[in-house]
């Protein structure tokens, strides 16, 4: 017989599943593993605590800083909060932009999901793929915010400024011919809206390549299959949101059982799984992407035929027009006050979440009346999720500790928040 011996294993935290933020310490039982204890901490933001040294307007930015890979979700739940402490309305065209770039936030974050989980098991095409995809929504982020990552697009009232009428065009070659430069130019001649059309009648084709690559691999399927399993009623009790939810077929999603924006108007569904493993999770996560370019394309209706205004008309809230500024003292005030004061919230408190990529993202925010917040909490959901690792990870070997993190979908700026 040969001698099993055991072992503890100290699982990064320079590991690719979690780049340089995650020390996960492993006891082994010869390769299967007894106990995963991962410890957090190496990515400490403090963004709670900062915020409460800044104006509600300045801590926004912070949202982007949390989740990094799905931005303006953050930055909804935080304006929601906002919002319901001042009791004030959002113009309908800036909900609808709200949904429709909540939605193209999704796709970008399960792109990058989906890349990384491939890679984590050894497939390198679908990064490819999906980065390939994703540079095609950050240029819409850019177009919008001026930025590709951090956009605070998002603000309380409203969005920054309404969708621009042209779309920014490759000009630099790179040793390129102006043949190559005028094709990579060919659906970018029309506004911000009609790329994102575009992208929403090529998306689905490129949804099929990534299946084609991997829903029906055996390489994949013997990773994932299986794997990490969590019961609906478990999944409950741990406190799992968002796919992680659906996929252990409990089909719960704030969009459909508490609607927020406009999302009560959209026709969409919700995939459910039915094993509740890595396979069934990444099932619901490609078809996720699917109903998201379906919402898009109502919202692009929608935005086509209803012009407005995207942010209120209260200038105590949200800044007037530069032309105003420029042209009324009174608007010149509300100016200056709103970005050397900032907002004063009644005092309350709220909670606000929202369906968020990876589950329910929550701000709780307490107001005592002044410029700045009181205290803020979120509620990430992927520090539930981790949580659960431990629980998700015994029995299982090691290499399939790799496959749990990723499909876990997890980021630590909102862990380490």
């Amino acid at each position: 017989m040969a001698e099993i011996r055991n072992y503890t294993m100290n699982f990064g935290p320079q590991h690719p599943a979690a780049h340089g933020v995650l020390r996960l310490v492993l006891e082994l039982d010869g390769e299967v593993i007894v106990r995963a204890d991962p410890h957090i901490g190496l990515l400490h933001r403090a963004t709670e605590k900062l915020a409460e040294s800044k104006t509600w307007i300045q801590a926004l930015p912070y949202m982007d800083r949390l989740d990094y890979v799905s931005i303006m979700p953050n930055e909804h739940a935080y304006c929601l909060a906002v919002e319901r402490l001042l009791g004030i309305d959002v113009p309908i065209r800036a909900q609808y932009i709200r949904v429709m770039f909540d939605e193209l936030s999704r796709i970008l974050n399960h792109l990058l999901w989906l890349g990384a989980h491939a890679l984590d098991v050894g497939a390198m095409t679908p990064f490819l793929y999906c980065f390939r995809e994703r540079e095609d929504l950050m240029d819409v982020y850019e177009a919008v915010s001026g930025a590709r990552l951090h956009a605070a697009y998002y603000r309380p009232g409203g969005v920054y400024r309404d969708l621009p009428e042209k779309m920014p065009q490759y000009t630099v070659t790179h040793g390129r011919s102006a043949k190559r430069i005028e094709e990579m130019n060919q659906n970018r001649q029309g506004s911000v809206l009609d790329f994102i059309e575009d992208f929403t009648r090529r998306f689905p084709g490129y949804v099929d390549d990534y299946e084609t690559l991997l829903t029906d691999n055996r390489i994949w399927k013997q990773r994932t299959v299986g794997i990490g399993t969590v019961s609906g009623e478990r999944a409950i009790a741990l406190g799992f949101t968002g796919a992680m939810l659906r996929g252990s077929g409990v089909p719960w999603d704030l969009r459909k059982k508490q609607p927020y924006a406009v999302y009560d108007r959209m026709d969409f569904d919700i995939p459910v799984g039915l094993n509740g493993d890595c396979y069934d999770r990444y099932l619901v996560r490609i078809e996720e992407m699917r109903q998201s370019n379906q919402i898009i394309k109502q919202c692009i209706e929608w935005l086509r035929a209803s012009p407005g205004p995207v942010i209120t008309a209260n200038h105590k809230v949200a800044p007037p027009t530069r032309e105003e500024m420029k042209e009324n003292m009174e608007e010149l005030i509300h100016h200056f006050k709103l970005f050397s004061e900032g907002i004063h919230v009644p005092a309350g408190e709220v909670y606000a979440a929202v369906e968020a990529p990876k589950g329910e993202f929550g701000v709780y925010a307490i107001s005592d009346g002044a410029n700045k917040p009181y205290r803020l909490k979120f509620r990430p959901p992927d520090f539930a999720h981790l949580a659960a690792l431990d629980e998700m990870s015994r029995g299982h070997m090691i290499a399939d500790v790799v496959a749990i993190i990723a499909t876990q979908d997890i980021v630590f700026g909102s862990i380490d928040r």
